[in-house]
Formats: C-alpha cells, sequence, structure tokens
C-alpha cells in the first residue's frame, strides 16, 4: 500500500471517528436546547408547586375577590384563621390567588399532556404493527381508523367527557383516543417500508415468530419518528385540555387548571384581564416550547 492509499485511508477513518452521534446532533440542535431548557423549568415549577405557591390554591375570602395584581389582601385558611397575603397575579371573583392556581395548574398540564402522549404512542404502535404486518387485518383496522380521523378531536372528546365522569383519566382518555388514529397511519407507513427489507425477509425466512420480528426488527426503527410524533401529541393534550376545561366539560372547576382559571374570568375580562392574562401566557408558552422541541427533533432524528 503506497502513501496516497494510507493517506485516503487515514481521512476516511477520521471522518467515521469524527461523525457526531445521534445524541451529539441532538444536544448542537438549538430548537431542542431552547425547547428543553423551557419545559425543564417548567417541569422544576410543577414539582415545587407546594413551595412556590404561595398558599393553597383552594383557599379564598370573599373580602379579597378581583384584587389587581400586587395588592394585599385577606386569606382564609382551611382552619378558619385569616392572614393577610400579597396577591402577586391578582385575585379571582372568589378570592382565590391567581398564582398559586396557575402554579399548580402546570402540574395537571404536564401530566395531561405527558400522559396523552403515552396512552395515544401505546395504542397507536400496537394497532400499527399489527394493521402493516398482518395483511388481512389492514383494511378492517384502516376503516375504522379512518372513521375516527373524520371526526374532529375536539368533538370526540368533548362526547367521551360528557358520557364519562369527569376526572383526570378520563380526560387523559378522552383526549389520547382521537390521536391514536395518527399514530396508527404513522407506525403502519413505516412498517410497509421497513417489512420489505432483506433482514426481514431473512427472518421470515428463516421461521421467526411474527412477535419476534415486531419486537427486534420493525419497532426499534420506527422509535424516532415517534419521538417526534409523542412531541406534537403531547402539546396537543395540554391545549385540548384546556379548552375542555374553558368550555366546562374538563376538569372539575374545583382542580386548579389554566382552563378553568381562565374560564373563571372569562366574565370579568373587560373589568379584570389578569385572571386569563397570566394562565394564558403559561400555556402558550408550555405549548409552544413543546413545538420547538419537536420540531429540533424532527430536524435531528427524522431528516
Amino acid at each position: 500500500m503506497d502513501a496516497k492509499q494510507l493517506e485516503a485511508l487515514s481521512v476516511e477513518s477520521a471522518t467515521i471517528v469524527t461523525q457526531p452521534s445521534t445524541w451529539a446532533r441532538v444536544r448542537r440542535n438549538g430548537s431542542v436546547r431552547l425547547g428543553g431548557a423551557v419545559l425543564l423549568v417548567l417541569l422544576l415549577v410543577a414539582l415545587a408547586a407546594p413551595w412556590l405557591g404561595t398558599v393553597d390554591p383552594s383557599l379564598f375570602d370573599p373580602v379579597s375577590r378581583d384584587l389587581t395584581p400586587g395588592k394585599t389582601g385577606e386569606i382564609t385558611t382551611l382552619d378558619g384563621d385569616t392572614l393577610q397575603h400579597r396577591f402577586i397575579m391578582g385575585s379571582d371573583s372568589f378570592g382565590r390567588d391567581i398564582y398559586s392556581r396557575v402554579i399548580y395548574g402546570t402540574r395537571v398540564s404536564l401530566l395531561v399532556g405527558v400522559c396523552t402522549a403515552i396512552v395515544a404512542l401505546a395504542f397507536g404502535i400496537a394497532l400499527g404493527l399489527v394493521s402493516g404486518f398482518v395483511r388481512w387485518l389492514d383494511g378492517p383496522l384502516m376503516r375504522v381508523m379512518d372513521g375516527l380521523m373524520a371526526i374532529p378531536a375536539i368533538l370526540i372528546a368533548i362526547a367521551l367527557v360528557a358520557m364519562w365522569r369527569g376526572s383526570l383519566l378520563t380526560v387523559i382518555i378522552a383526549i389520547a383516543i382521537p390521536e391514536i388514529p395518527r399514530v396508527t397511519r404513522l407506525v403502519r407507513s413505516l412498517v410497509l417500508t421497513i417489512r420489505e427489507e432483506p433482514y426481514v425477509e431473512a427472518a421470515i425466512s428463516l421461521g421467526t415468530p411474527t412477535i419476534k420480528i415486531m419486537w427486534r426488527h420493525i419497532l426499534p426503527n420506527t422509535v424516532a419518528p415517534l419521538i417526534v410524533q409523542g412531541t406534537f401529541i403531547c402539546a396537543s393534550g395540554i391545549l385540548v385540555e384546556a379548552i375542555l376545561s374553558f368550555l366546562g366539560v374538563g376538569l372539575p372547576p374545583d382542580i386548579p387548571t389554566w382552563g378553568n382559571v381562565m374560564a373563571e374570568g372569562r366574565a370579568q375580562f373587560n373589568q379584570y384581564p389578569h385572571n386569563i392574562f397570566f394562565p394564558g401566557i403559561f400555556l402558550a408558552v408550555t405549548v409552544l416550547a413543546v413545538n420547538i422541541l419537536g420540531d429540533g427533533l424532527r430536524d435531528t432524528l427524522d431528516p
């Protein structure tokens, strides 16, 4: 081997060694870093809500109702004691502290978004794998998914919550069901492509069980697109939960959520806009951060 061949081989080896890994490319993406940083802050706020919240979000006093941000009023505790309290974001028409309700609402919104994504992905992956690999089930399953996709997601969620008792589990399931067909179709399209690969055909010819082929050969190749899809489902779940609560068909009014806070303040929006402004800002920032994170992951993982 002459000097030129050795030089070419060394350059090729250096290129292979210095090629950044997937995790390195994810960390270098500005959208991922920005969206991840904002979501990390919101997660810390949700975890530290008992310490960041100045009072219990359910405490109220009619004397201190409709206070503007920064005013000082009274709060009646559950023990009957009256305390002087500074309302950082003002108070609502029941005298409850909007700041504490918004902080505690972060917990509910993030929990609903993450759980909705997990439920939708779990069922969508299972149905998509079956539909894409088992040919005789493809037609019936896809027609059911097409029927679900023909109905607006918000209408399905409202109908399901109206049928069942309004609770956190009910809201999560009602929001997740309309997202399942989208995940199913995504996984099905990936499976239809992957199952034609030589290594899958070789596994089939060797008599490998179908479940093992799905688990070891097909599912790992769908992870990257599903991570991206999961972020968008999370953002949609947070937004739909706020819409349901705002319309009065979501979580009970006593549970502090951003939608409930805005719903309670809409009647007095002209006089006291802070009732809607502060939870609306938190909602917009959260959904925007999740979408930015999803865009960055899509650029990096699913080119």
